[in-house]
């Protein structure tokens, strides 16, 4: 996969909560919430600033672990795996860096 997002944009791999199964319950796939927990797989090179003669850094980083809100961003699949693609803005929060 070679993804470059542009701008302030941030790709994501949402992260899947274990899932604990009590009384036999099974729960489809369709039911589920997504998961609000992501790590990013890669980032752009940040927004312009207001005069467009340099650009804003980024916040986040490539392998850092982040907060999103459930219906953040627009999903995509590459190559069969399932990603989101938002903005620097629609993160709430660095839960730890990565690697």
């Amino acid at each position: 996969m070679n993804v470059r997002p542009l701008a302030d944009r941030i790709l994501v791999r949402r992260i899947e909560e274990k899932e604990t199964v009590r009384g036999g319950i099974i729960i489809p796939d369709t039911a589920k919430e997504k998961p609000q927990e992501g790590e990013v797989v890669a980032v752009g090179p940040g927004r312009l600033s207001e005069d467009g003669k340099s650009r804003i850094a980024m916040d986040v980083k490539k392998g850092d672990r982040i907060l999103i809100g459930k219906y953040s961003g627009t999903d995509i699949k590459i190559d069969g795996v399932e990603y989101t693609i938002l903005r620097e803005d629609d993160v709430l929060g660095v839960l730890a860096s990565g690697k």
